[in-house]
């Protein structure tokens, strides 16, 4: 994501292979990063990474077909002529990495750098839209959060930016300092931490400590937001401390710098007042979930923080609507176009907190006439021995949601189905795939869906059976849920 036009220059030949300690063979201005050329556009300078499966040199004659300004290659591919636009590099990996330290060595932008072991892509989605506000702002797409999307989304900033944001991922130790190193954040998040990718690690501890990383690319005018709520929160103050980092809170907390006062949850959003480090601001979420709302605040403390007007910043927070995996809404049309089935989308991934979370939200919203609330759920991973465990205690919070019916698949996710009373039962399959075929089966007009599972488990196979139901519809609200969608 990026506020500048596409149309400015963010690299020249002699700007990259100064950066890269490259040799370019004519002279070229690219106005875009690609590594994909199903995505390229014209004016992109690709890099031809090569990974396990993949090798990007196989591309580069397509990549300068669609109108590439150059390539970024460690030699010359077949059908690819010597004179072509290229810059060649011992190694494309190592040349996207320094083409990311380089743009972060000139930018005067004001960095902010994210992680947590949940919500890190929703805040990073929040700060983008609360940053672009204020000036010309650069962001993470997706979740380009690790070895090779970190460096790719610095590469592609622009040196004029005003703002920078960047979403950090792991899933073992030591993985989150040479993405910071490579960021430099003027200001870190941390948004929470739990026992996730738990498998990986000896304890909880270890994720904290890992989370913690963060502050190893900082100096000692960098401004750390971390979770007061959280159990390991002084734990995460000692660290940044430790790095010379100063430290803000948030949360609900009493002590908190940046405050929740209230919060009325409702099934489409929540109103929100806040305490901003003694500036009260109130604003309306379109996004549900009281988790979200926590996250809010970690953005507004970012704002306040950097000097920002949080005044715009609330503005344009109040105007972002949940994205596709992430809690998008649909209303699908199955025979009663007066009583959609409402859609859920929640399938780009999960651990137990954010589907507790998630059944929460669920909660808040009534099914349509003669409708439903049901739950298809995948498998959770990561999660080393206890996965079992962590599994089938799913089945308190679904009863206390009153979710009717949950329909699971995957190994793991047999162990809340068998820990489900019979009623709440509706069937269990080994994979995404196979569930998905029963979804045209069990559904009537009104019912409330709720999907979710890791991106491992490939729950997006059945949203779009879902989506593929015949006569569905995507858009609009009927008439007889706006009092849901209205309720704020």
């Amino acid at each position: 994501m990026n506020t500048a036009s596409g149309s400015q220059s963010i690299w020249t030949s002699a700007e990259a292979a100064a950066a890269t300690h490259g040799t370019a063979s004519k002279d070229w201005n690219a106005t875009g990063i690609s590594i994909d050329t199903r995505t390229i556009k014209p004016g992109d300078l690709f890099i031809a990474i090569k990974g396990d499966v993949m090798d990007g040199h196989t591309f580069v004659a397509d990549a300068l077909a669609k109108g590439a300004a150059a390539a970024v290659v460690s030699r010359i591919p077949d059908g690819v002529r010597p004179d072509a636009p290229l810059l060649v590099v011992p190694d494309t990996m190592a040349a996207l990495q320094d083409l990311g330290r380089a743009a972060r060595f000139r930018t005067g932008a004001r960095v902010v750098g994210i992680t947590g072991s949940v919500g890190k892509t929703g805040t990073k989605e929040m700060l983008a839209a609360a940053f672009g506000a204020l000036g010309q702002t650069h962001a993470s797409r997706g979740s380009f959060n690790n070895h090779w999307g970190v460096p790719y989304t610095l590469a592609a900033m622009h040196p004029g930016c005003d703002y920078g944001i960047f979403e950090m991922g792991m899933n073992h130790a030591n993985e989150i300092t040479p993405l910071t190193r490579m960021v430099r954040p003027d200001v870190a998040i941390i948004t929470t931490v739990a026992p996730v990718h738990i498998e990986n690690f000896n304890a909880e501890q270890d994720i904290a400590d890992a989370k913690a990383e963060i502050f190893n690319g900082m100096d000692h005018n960098g401004i750390a937001l971390l979770p007061h709520d959280n159990k390991w929160f002084s734990h995460l103050k000692a660290a940044a401390q430790t790095q010379g980092v100063q430290v803000l809170s948030f949360g609900e907390h009493a002590d908190s710098d940046i405050r929740m006062v209230d919060c009325l949850e409702a099934a489409n959003g929540s109103r929100i007042r806040a305490d901003v480090m003694g500036e009260e601001v109130s604003f309306t979420l379109l996004i549900p979930g009281r988790h979200i709302a926590v996250n809010a605040l970690s953005v507004l403390g970012a704002v306040k923080a950097s000097g920002g007007d949080l005044k715009k910043a609330v503005a344009a927070l109040e105007k972002i609507e949940p994205i596709a995996g992430r809690g998008k809404r649909e209303f699908l049309n199955i025979g009663d176009p007066d009583n959609p089935v409402t859609l859920i989308d929640e399938s780009y991934n999960a651990s137990p907190p954010a589907m507790r979370a998630a059944f929460k939200v669920l909660a808040l919203v009534d099914p349509g006439r003669g409708g439903k609330r049901i739950a298809f759920l995948g498998d959770m991973l990561e999660l080393g021995a206890d996965g079992p465990r962590q599994h089938a205690e799913l089945a308190l919070p679904l009863q206390t949601a009153g979710v009717d019916l949950v329909y699971t698949c995957g190994t793991l996710m047999k162990n809340l189905y068998d820990a489900l009373p019979a009623n709440q039962r509706g069937a269990h399959k080994p994979d995404s795939k196979q569930l998905a075929e029963i979804v045209p089966d069990v559904l009537t007009p009104g019912d409330v869906v709720m999907v979710k599972g890791s991106h491992g488990s490939r729950m997006d196979i059945v949203v779009e059976t879902l989506r593929a139901l015949p006569g569905q519809r995507k858009n609009g609200i009927p008439a007889n849920r706006k009092g849901i969608d209205h309720a704020l």
